[in-house]
């Protein structure tokens, strides 16, 4: 929930670009609605209201300021916090589902009727699912008008308009300019042809260089790679492949992507965010955690530590499977045997997808590089997500998937907790089974048994905790076998 008015209101005179995300500025004498930290002259008290989401403020008939523009601020971390139906929904939009099923399909993925989704939302966030994927329509519009030279045509459909007339209405009513005007408003760079380059706005701090380490240690070959300063992988879309290449920028992180279709730039780009954990607010992990006398100096060292996330829910599954009683050497190796093996090639045949859940449920334990108990487990979790009996999505319930996973052969609490943090951005997972979670917080003084105290953001302890490990460690990332 947004804070009170007079809290917005000082964060509105101090220009706190902490609250970017959070709440939205609505000015009714110039009919805008900014992000907080905008630096226009603040405006009177009396003038103003405040929305809890971009789509409200349209809703309720402001347009975006032109200077701050309020629609590509980070994302409200509080919905990757919410395990609720409205988290799910934020997060299933987030990642195009109603561009691609239509809220009907959204209220089905969640099991709520169309009219208690609505209902549901309008409540939290101030709008209705279709206006939060019309907000997100015309940020991603924006965006390719921007900073590609696509045909304003193409980029209608892109963004994932049902037709050009509703496009320039949306962009008009957003916007308050044509998307011609929008484009040349803003002329950008020459682009690489075929490639769109974007600023992934976040909150600061961010600690960089152990995100990127924790990343580049686990690349899997043919689909990943990575250095101290870069990230590049590539991931299966709805409608094709997508290569990206992300870097540290100033402020913010730069993502340059390939399409194989330009209607999966919204769900690449939330994939993406989700995978460097962009939305997070580094400042309320750290001060909960820097209560702690044990923690504090561990998160003085690593202010802004990220939690890494996954592009994919059942890739993550089963690099998770794989992990168990192995050391991150060895994960790679399988894994990058059964890329080259069953992995599709991409973008000119240079990069491999992970493997579909259908094509490793349907071969034999002796075709996986593995032994038989492991191989069994990653067929079993293969077939439960080609069956539908789990849902490994940013919509999934967390709780529902980990009784379903606990029922597989091979599959036990670390796994499940692992699987929640990594795939699902459950940020609040701490493994106290893990043997170098244990030994790193005997090392520094950390008691488990506090964990009470570090919730919601107990998964960014079990990353501290690790980091305090060197990389060159041959980790066994279990204490305890879960093989059945």
């Amino acid at each position: 929930m947004i804070p009170d008015q007079e809290t917005c209101y000082r964060a509105v005179q101090a220009r706190d670009a902490r609250f970017d995300g959070w709440f939205f500025t609505a000015v009714h004498t110039t009919g805008i609605y900014c992000r907080p930290s905008c630096p226009a002259a603040t405006p009177r008290a009396q003038n103003v209201s405040f929305f809890p989401s971009a789509a409200a403020a349209q809703r309720a008939g402001f347009r975006a300021c032109k200077r701050c523009r309020p629609d590509a601020s980070p994302g409200s971390p509080e919905w990757d916090v919410r395990a609720d139906v409205v988290g799910r929904a934020l997060r299933l939009i987030a990642d195009g589902l109603v561009d691609r099923e239509g809220v009907a399909g959204l209220a089905a993925r969640l099991g709520y009727s169309e009219r208690q989704l609505q209902r549901v939302l309008v409540e939290s966030v101030g709008a209705g699912a279709l206006a939060l994927a019309r907000a997100q329509r015309a940020q991603t519009a924006r965006v390719l008008l921007e900073t590609t030279q696509l045909p304003i045509t193409d980029i209608a459909f892109a963004a994932g308009f049902a037709s050009v007339r509703q496009f320039n209405d949306t962009i008009r009513a957003v916007f308050a300019t044509t998307p011609g005007a929008l484009r040349a408003a803003r002329p950008s760079t020459p682009a690489e042809p075929g490639a769109i380059t974007l600023r992934l706005a976040h909150r600061s701090p961010i600690d960089t260089a152990t995100l990127f380490e924790h990343l580049a240690h686990r690349a899997v070959p043919g689909m990943e790679e990575a250095g101290p300063d870069r990230f590049t992988r590539v991931l299966r879309a709805t409608h094709g492949s997508a290569l990206v290449d992300v870097r540290p920028g100033g402020g913010h992180l730069v993502a340059r992507v390939q399409l194989d279709d330009q209607r999966d730039l919204v769900q690449v780009v939330a994939r993406v965010r989700r995978l460097f954990d962009l939305d997070a607010d580094p400042e309320a992990v750290d001060a909960a955690l820097g209560a702690d006398p044990a923690l504090a100096p561990l998160v003085a060292k690593r202010p802004g530590l990220r939690c890494a996330g996954a592009v994919d829910g059942f890739e993550t599954a089963i690099r998770v499977v794989i992990g168990q009683q192995v050391s991150e050497r060895g994960v790679r190796t399988i894994l990058g045997r059964l890329v080259a093996a069953y992995g599709e090639p991409a973008l000119g045949g240079t990069w491999r997808l992970f493997p579909r859940a259908e094509v490793l449920a349907g071969l034999a334990d002796a075709e996986l590089p593995m032994p038989k108990a492991r191989a069994r487990t990653v067929r079993a979790v293969a077939a439960a997500v080609t069956s539908g009996e789990i849902l490994l999505d940013p919509g999934s319930d967390r709780g529902e998937v980990a009784e379903r996973l606990l029922a597989l052969p091979g599959i036990g609490p670390w796994t499940v907790g692992y699987l929640r943090m990594r795939g699902l951005g459950d940020p609040d997972v701490l493994l106290t089974t893990d043997l170098w979670v244990r030994r790193a917080a005997d090392a520094h003084g950390v008691d488990l048994d506090r964990a009470a105290q570090w919730a919601p953001w107990r998964s960014y302890v079990t990353h501290h905790l690790w980091a305090t490990l060197p990389l060159t460690t041959t980790k066994r990332t279990k204490q305890t076998k879960e093989q059945s």
